[in-house]
Order: structure tokens, then C-alpha cells, then sequence
């Protein structure tokens, strides 16, 4: 059957609308509250990402970011977030739109969305396990291409 309303894409929108407002907390109370941090992974070369070209090279498909206590200028858009965070020492403005967001993990409730990836068939189950494991580390962890992470791995069980 044809899916004329499209579930699909708006469980997408609904999911990165989830994003957006957990970065928007961050926000509301100056900070994240408790022991909340955040995982993004982005693709670096998705539409209207903007971010140093160094760092395109060093991560050419994807990129996880690590938000927890290192992170300044937090600016959440309906469109996209911008953040400046430390790369090795050096600050960098990461411009980034929800549509190229491909996971957004808060370990510390064990919660996470995986979005999906431009062709499913090349997508890849990861435990949550193959994280970054320093979440006090504000510089980008290197992701696999096309790694994603399935959202049983975080329910609780």
C-alpha cells in the first residue's frame, strides 16, 4: 500500500522535535540539569552544515559531539542548532541542522533516537557500548560511516 500521509517522515520530524527540546532545556536552565549529557552525531557534509573545513577533513562522513559541561553559545532554532565547542583547545562554531542528525543519545537515562540513515541498506547496528566513553571530553569522538544505534538498546528493561 501507499503510505499517502507519510508516517514515516513525520516520526522523523516528531523525533528531531524531541532534539530540539532537549537542547532547549539545556537552555532554560543554563546549563544541562543533573548528570544529562548529550551524544549527537551528525553527517558533516549534510545540506546547511557549517562547520571548519579542518574538521570536515578529520571527520568527512559523520561526527559525534559530546555535550555535557564544555560547550558555549548554545543557540536552538526550529531549523538547526549552533554550538561552540573546543577542538583541540581551539574553539569552533558547529552550525548544524536537525535534518542531518543521524543519532542523539543521553546515557545518563539511558535514552536515545536513531534517525535514518539516506539508504537503509547500508545501515549497521551498534550496541550502545561502541559510545564515547569520556562523556567529559567535549572533543568529537570518530564515528564508523553509517553506524546506527538501535533505540532497544537504551529502553529499560
Amino acid at each position: 500500500m501507499t503510505d499517502y500521509i507519510g508516517y514515516d517522515a513525520l516520526t522523523q520530524a516528531a523525533m528531531r522535535g524531541v532534539v530540539r527540546e532537549a537542547l532547549k532545556r539545556a537552555l532554560t536552565n543554563g546549563g544541562l540539569p543533573g548528570d544529562h549529557h548529550f551524544y549527537i552525531t551528525f553527517r558533516t557534509k549534510a545540506p546547511g552544515v557549517r562547520m571548519a573545513d579542518y574538521l570536515v577533513e578529520r571527520f568527512p562522513v559523520d561526527m559525534t559531539i559530546v555535550v555535557q559541561h564544555q560547550f558555549w553559545d548554545l543557540e536552538v532554532n526550529e531549523g538547526h542548532f549552533e554550538i561552540v565547542l573546543k577542538f583541540s583547545g581551539v574553539p569552533q562554531h558547529l552550525y548544524v541542522p536537525y535534518a542531518a542528525i543521524t543519532r542523539f543519545v543521553d546515557p545518563s537515562v539511558s535514552f536515545g533516537l536513531t534517525f535514518e540513515a539516506p539508504n537503509k541498506d547500508e545501515s549497521v547496528i551498534a550496541p550502545a557500548a561502541e559510545l564515547p566513553a569520556d562523556a567529559n571530553d567535549a572533543e568529537p569522538a570518530a564515528d564508523e560511516a553509517g553506524t546506527v544505534v538501535n533505540l532497544d538498546a537504551f529502553r529499560r528493561k
